[in-house]
Protein backbone atom coordinates (compact mmCIF):
# COMPACT_ATOMS: atom_id res chain seq x y z
CA UNK A 1 0.00 0.00 0.00
CA UNK A 2 1.41 3.34 -0.92
CA UNK A 3 1.71 5.86 1.67
CA UNK A 4 -0.73 9.49 0.95
CA UNK A 5 0.97 12.43 -0.86
CA UNK A 6 0.91 14.51 2.51
CA UNK A 7 1.11 17.25 0.15
CA UNK A 8 -2.35 16.74 -1.04
CA UNK A 9 -5.30 18.48 0.17
CA UNK A 10 -6.85 16.01 2.68
CA UNK A 11 -10.60 16.37 1.29
CA UNK A 12 -13.11 13.32 1.19
CA UNK A 13 -16.12 13.10 -1.23
CA UNK A 14 -18.36 11.12 1.49
CA UNK A 15 -21.73 9.29 0.69
CA UNK A 16 -23.69 8.24 3.86
CA UNK A 17 -24.99 4.96 2.47
CA UNK A 18 -26.81 4.02 5.08
CA UNK A 19 -27.06 5.44 9.07
CA UNK A 20 -24.38 3.12 9.85
CA UNK A 21 -22.63 2.91 6.58
CA UNK A 22 -20.83 5.34 4.30
CA UNK A 23 -18.27 5.30 1.30
CA UNK A 24 -15.33 8.14 1.18
CA UNK A 25 -13.73 9.14 -1.66
CA UNK A 26 -10.49 11.29 -1.38
CA UNK A 27 -10.93 14.57 -3.84
CA UNK A 28 -8.31 15.93 -6.46
CA UNK A 29 -10.88 18.52 -7.57
CA UNK A 30 -14.20 19.67 -7.05
CA UNK A 31 -15.57 20.73 -10.74
CA UNK A 32 -19.36 21.21 -10.22
CA UNK A 33 -21.65 21.62 -7.12
CA UNK A 34 -24.87 23.59 -8.10
CA UNK A 35 -28.48 22.97 -7.01
CA UNK A 36 -30.66 22.34 -9.69
CA UNK A 37 -35.06 22.56 -9.81
CA UNK A 38 -34.66 19.42 -8.91
CA UNK A 39 -31.77 18.04 -7.14
CA UNK A 40 -27.89 18.90 -6.34
CA UNK A 41 -25.32 18.16 -8.55
CA UNK A 42 -21.55 17.21 -7.74
CA UNK A 43 -19.15 16.37 -10.21
CA UNK A 44 -15.39 15.75 -8.41
CA UNK A 45 -12.30 14.35 -9.60
CA UNK A 46 -11.04 11.37 -7.28
CA UNK A 47 -8.00 9.86 -6.70
CA UNK A 48 -9.60 6.16 -6.81
CA UNK A 49 -12.54 5.98 -9.28
CA UNK A 50 -11.51 9.27 -11.86
CA UNK A 51 -14.62 11.24 -12.00
CA UNK A 52 -17.20 10.54 -10.21
CA UNK A 53 -21.06 12.18 -10.52
CA UNK A 54 -23.54 12.38 -6.90
CA UNK A 55 -27.48 13.66 -7.24
CA UNK A 56 -28.73 14.46 -3.61
CA UNK A 57 -25.54 12.71 -2.40
CA UNK A 58 -25.92 9.73 -3.75
CA UNK A 59 -22.85 8.49 -6.48
CA UNK A 60 -24.75 7.62 -9.70
CA UNK A 61 -21.12 7.42 -11.94
CA UNK A 62 -17.44 6.93 -11.48
CA UNK A 63 -15.50 6.99 -14.80
CA UNK A 64 -13.57 3.70 -13.39
CA UNK A 65 -16.29 1.66 -12.71
CA UNK A 66 -20.00 2.90 -14.77
CA UNK A 67 -19.51 0.25 -17.30
CA UNK A 68 -20.38 -2.31 -15.28
CA UNK A 69 -24.27 -0.99 -14.20
CA UNK A 70 -24.74 0.37 -17.77
CA UNK A 71 -23.41 -3.07 -19.14
CA UNK A 72 -25.75 -5.00 -16.98
CA UNK A 73 -28.84 -3.11 -17.17
CA UNK A 74 -28.65 -2.65 -20.78
CA UNK A 75 -27.76 -5.83 -22.57
CA UNK A 76 -29.25 -8.29 -20.64
CA UNK A 77 -33.24 -6.81 -21.74
CA UNK A 78 -31.54 -6.37 -25.27
CA UNK A 79 -29.88 -9.34 -25.82
CA UNK A 80 -33.05 -11.25 -24.68
CA UNK A 81 -34.87 -9.75 -27.51
CA UNK A 82 -34.73 -10.78 -30.77
CA UNK A 83 -34.75 -7.36 -32.69
CA UNK A 84 -35.07 -4.64 -30.36
CA UNK A 85 -35.96 -1.71 -32.90
CA UNK A 86 -37.33 1.35 -30.58
CA UNK A 87 -35.98 1.61 -27.39
CA UNK A 88 -37.03 4.07 -24.41
CA UNK A 89 -34.59 4.85 -21.55
CA UNK A 90 -35.92 6.35 -18.24
CA UNK A 91 -33.46 8.54 -16.30
CA UNK A 92 -30.00 8.12 -17.13
CA UNK A 93 -29.10 11.43 -18.18
CA UNK A 94 -25.64 10.86 -17.89
CA UNK A 95 -26.23 8.81 -21.43
CA UNK A 96 -24.57 5.44 -20.19
CA UNK A 97 -27.50 3.12 -21.00
CA UNK A 98 -28.10 4.80 -24.23
CA UNK A 99 -24.55 4.52 -24.98
CA UNK A 100 -24.92 1.11 -24.24
CA UNK A 101 -28.35 0.77 -26.70
CA UNK A 102 -27.08 2.03 -29.82
CA UNK A 103 -24.16 -0.81 -29.99
CA UNK A 104 -26.75 -3.03 -31.19
CA UNK A 105 -27.10 -2.58 -35.05
CA UNK A 106 -30.86 -3.58 -34.49
CA UNK A 107 -32.06 -0.30 -32.92
CA UNK A 108 -33.50 2.14 -35.01
CA UNK A 109 -34.44 4.44 -32.66
CA UNK A 110 -33.80 5.35 -28.35
CA UNK A 111 -35.62 7.58 -26.56
CA UNK A 112 -34.02 9.39 -23.59
CA UNK A 113 -36.60 10.71 -21.22
CA UNK A 114 -34.88 12.46 -17.92
CA UNK A 115 -36.47 15.08 -16.14
CA UNK A 116 -33.29 17.45 -15.49
CA UNK A 117 -31.73 18.01 -18.00
CA UNK A 118 -28.77 19.72 -16.35
CA UNK A 119 -27.60 16.48 -15.73
CA UNK A 120 -27.61 15.61 -18.98
CA UNK A 121 -25.77 18.73 -19.87
CA UNK A 122 -23.31 17.81 -17.05
CA UNK A 123 -22.75 14.37 -18.63
CA UNK A 124 -22.11 15.99 -21.76
CA UNK A 125 -19.05 18.26 -20.35
CA UNK A 126 -17.52 16.48 -17.47
CA UNK A 127 -18.62 12.55 -18.85
CA UNK A 128 -17.61 12.82 -22.40
CA UNK A 129 -16.97 8.98 -22.87
CA UNK A 130 -20.56 8.16 -21.00
CA UNK A 131 -21.92 10.94 -22.76
CA UNK A 132 -20.89 10.09 -26.26
CA UNK A 133 -23.97 8.73 -27.90
CA UNK A 134 -26.43 11.41 -26.82
CA UNK A 135 -25.87 13.18 -29.90
CA UNK A 136 -26.31 10.03 -32.22
CA UNK A 137 -28.98 10.66 -34.83
CA UNK A 138 -30.67 7.48 -34.06
CA UNK A 139 -31.22 9.30 -30.18
CA UNK A 140 -33.91 11.48 -29.13
CA UNK A 141 -33.67 13.36 -26.16
CA UNK A 142 -37.13 14.33 -24.12
CA UNK A 143 -36.31 16.00 -20.85
CA UNK A 144 -39.91 16.09 -18.87
CA UNK A 145 -41.37 13.98 -15.97
CA UNK A 146 -41.11 10.23 -17.24
CA UNK A 147 -44.13 9.02 -15.79
CA UNK A 148 -46.36 11.48 -17.91
CA UNK A 149 -44.17 10.66 -21.14
CA UNK A 150 -44.81 6.68 -20.62
CA UNK A 151 -48.87 7.54 -20.25
CA UNK A 152 -48.93 9.54 -23.88
CA UNK A 153 -47.02 6.49 -25.70
CA UNK A 154 -48.79 3.38 -26.24
CA UNK A 155 -47.79 0.02 -28.26
CA UNK A 156 -44.45 1.77 -29.21
CA UNK A 157 -41.34 0.12 -27.98
CA UNK A 158 -39.57 -3.60 -27.93
CA UNK A 159 -37.20 -2.51 -24.73
CA UNK A 160 -37.86 0.18 -21.73
CA UNK A 161 -34.93 0.24 -19.48
CA UNK A 162 -35.41 2.09 -16.04
CA UNK A 163 -32.41 3.61 -15.31
CA UNK A 164 -33.81 5.64 -12.13
CA UNK A 165 -32.55 7.38 -9.17
CA UNK A 166 -33.03 5.99 -5.79
CA UNK A 167 -36.90 5.99 -5.05
CA UNK A 168 -37.29 8.94 -3.47
CA UNK A 169 -39.13 12.36 -4.66
CA UNK A 170 -39.70 12.61 -8.24
CA UNK A 171 -38.15 8.76 -9.06
CA UNK A 172 -40.68 7.33 -6.23
CA UNK A 173 -43.19 6.62 -8.82
CA UNK A 174 -40.96 4.61 -10.91
CA UNK A 175 -40.72 1.95 -8.57
CA UNK A 176 -44.72 1.14 -8.22
CA UNK A 177 -47.04 -1.14 -9.51
CA UNK A 178 -49.10 1.56 -11.40
CA UNK A 179 -46.11 2.54 -13.09
CA UNK A 180 -45.08 -0.61 -14.29
CA UNK A 181 -49.08 -1.35 -15.13
CA UNK A 182 -48.40 1.93 -17.70
CA UNK A 183 -44.98 0.73 -18.93
CA UNK A 184 -46.94 -2.70 -20.16
CA UNK A 185 -48.93 -0.46 -22.33
CA UNK A 186 -45.93 1.46 -23.20
CA UNK A 187 -43.96 -1.73 -24.68
CA UNK A 188 -45.06 -3.49 -27.66
CA UNK A 189 -46.79 -7.21 -27.64
CA UNK A 190 -42.99 -8.67 -27.50
CA UNK A 191 -41.74 -5.89 -24.74
CA UNK A 192 -39.11 -6.46 -22.47
CA UNK A 193 -38.71 -3.80 -19.34
CA UNK A 194 -35.94 -3.37 -17.02
CA UNK A 195 -35.40 -1.81 -14.01
CA UNK A 196 -32.29 -1.15 -10.87
CA UNK A 197 -33.31 -2.07 -7.76
CA UNK A 198 -31.28 -1.51 -5.37
CA UNK A 199 -28.85 -3.84 -3.28
CA UNK A 200 -30.31 -6.62 -1.41
CA UNK A 201 -27.99 -5.98 1.74
CA UNK A 202 -28.59 -2.02 1.87
CA UNK A 203 -32.13 -1.55 0.88
CA UNK A 204 -33.52 -5.32 1.10
CA UNK A 205 -37.42 -4.40 1.07
CA UNK A 206 -36.74 -1.63 -1.95
CA UNK A 207 -35.64 -5.22 -4.10
CA UNK A 208 -38.58 -7.25 -2.86
CA UNK A 209 -41.31 -4.25 -3.57
CA UNK A 210 -40.37 -3.51 -6.64
CA UNK A 211 -39.33 -6.91 -8.02
CA UNK A 212 -43.11 -8.04 -6.36
CA UNK A 213 -44.65 -4.80 -8.48
CA UNK A 214 -43.34 -5.83 -11.02
CA UNK A 215 -44.05 -9.29 -11.03
CA UNK A 216 -47.99 -8.62 -10.68
CA UNK A 217 -47.95 -6.76 -13.64
CA UNK A 218 -45.68 -8.79 -16.58
CA UNK A 219 -46.38 -12.52 -17.35
CA UNK A 220 -42.65 -13.73 -16.82
CA UNK A 221 -40.38 -12.01 -14.59
CA UNK A 222 -37.23 -12.37 -13.04
CA UNK A 223 -34.20 -10.58 -10.35
CA UNK A 224 -30.75 -10.71 -11.71
CA UNK A 225 -27.63 -9.48 -10.67
CA UNK A 226 -24.21 -8.13 -10.88
CA UNK A 227 -21.22 -5.97 -9.27
CA UNK A 228 -20.85 -2.28 -8.96
CA UNK A 229 -18.16 -1.33 -6.61
CA UNK A 230 -19.13 2.41 -5.68
CA UNK A 231 -22.85 1.46 -5.32
CA UNK A 232 -23.86 0.73 -1.46
CA UNK A 233 -22.09 -2.92 -0.84
CA UNK A 234 -20.97 -3.49 -4.43
CA UNK A 235 -23.70 -6.06 -4.82
CA UNK A 236 -26.78 -5.06 -7.09
CA UNK A 237 -29.80 -6.05 -8.57
CA UNK A 238 -32.36 -5.60 -11.36
CA UNK A 239 -36.11 -6.70 -11.88
CA UNK A 240 -37.05 -7.97 -15.38
CA UNK A 241 -40.09 -8.06 -16.85
CA UNK A 242 -41.34 -9.81 -19.95
CA UNK A 243 -44.47 -9.91 -22.33
CA UNK A 244 -43.37 -13.10 -24.33
CA UNK A 245 -39.27 -14.26 -24.49
CA UNK A 246 -38.15 -15.72 -21.61
CA UNK A 247 -35.09 -13.10 -20.88
CA UNK A 248 -32.78 -15.57 -19.27
CA UNK A 249 -32.17 -16.76 -22.74
CA UNK A 250 -30.16 -14.81 -25.29
CA UNK A 251 -31.75 -13.81 -29.18
CA UNK A 252 -28.95 -11.52 -30.03
CA UNK A 253 -25.62 -11.18 -30.23
CA UNK A 254 -23.84 -8.86 -27.75
CA UNK A 255 -21.93 -5.73 -29.42
CA UNK A 256 -18.09 -6.61 -29.55
CA UNK A 257 -16.96 -3.22 -27.53
CA UNK A 258 -18.15 -4.50 -24.21
CA UNK A 259 -15.92 -4.86 -20.91
CA UNK A 260 -18.28 -6.59 -18.49
CA UNK A 261 -21.09 -8.08 -20.02
CA UNK A 262 -20.86 -11.95 -21.86
CA UNK A 263 -23.42 -14.06 -23.35
CA UNK A 264 -22.13 -16.72 -20.29
CA UNK A 265 -22.36 -14.03 -17.61
CA UNK A 266 -26.27 -13.10 -18.77
CA UNK A 267 -27.49 -16.58 -17.86
CA UNK A 268 -24.95 -16.87 -14.57
CA UNK A 269 -26.92 -13.96 -13.35
CA UNK A 270 -29.85 -14.96 -12.91
CA UNK A 271 -28.99 -17.88 -10.37
CA UNK A 272 -29.73 -16.22 -7.58
CA UNK A 273 -27.33 -16.20 -4.21
CA UNK A 274 -29.97 -18.29 -1.41
CA UNK A 275 -30.56 -15.65 0.56
CA UNK A 276 -31.51 -13.45 -2.31
CA UNK A 277 -34.31 -15.88 -3.80
CA UNK A 278 -35.50 -16.05 -0.11
CA UNK A 279 -35.83 -12.44 -0.08
CA UNK A 280 -38.13 -12.46 -3.48
CA UNK A 281 -39.66 -15.60 -2.21
CA UNK A 282 -40.87 -15.07 1.25
CA UNK A 283 -42.30 -11.89 -0.27
CA UNK A 284 -44.64 -13.83 -3.08
CA UNK A 285 -45.74 -16.27 -0.32
CA UNK A 286 -47.09 -13.20 1.66
CA UNK A 287 -49.06 -11.85 -1.53
CA UNK A 288 -50.42 -15.46 -1.89
CA UNK A 289 -51.20 -15.64 1.72
CA UNK A 290 -52.96 -12.13 1.44
CA UNK A 291 -54.74 -12.57 -1.58
CA UNK A 292 -56.30 -16.02 0.19
CA UNK A 293 -57.22 -13.99 2.90
CA UNK A 294 -59.10 -11.22 0.83
CA UNK A 295 -60.50 -13.90 -1.06
CA UNK A 296 -62.41 -15.46 2.08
Amino acid sequence: MQPMDRRSPDLWYTEYQKPDMRLGLRIKEILVNKQTQYQHILVVETAEYGRLLALDGAIQITERDEFTYHEMITHVAMCAHPTPKRVLVVGGGDGGVVREVIKHDSVERVTLVDIDEAVIETSRAYFPSVSCALDHPKVEIATMDALVYVKEHVDEFNVIIVDSTDPVDFAAGLYEKSFFATAANALKSDGIIVAQTESPFAEPEIVSSTFLALREVFPISFLYWGAVPTYPTGLWTYAIGSKLYDPRETRSSAPLDVRYYTKDLHHSAFILPKFLKDLIGRDAKMQTKEKACHAT
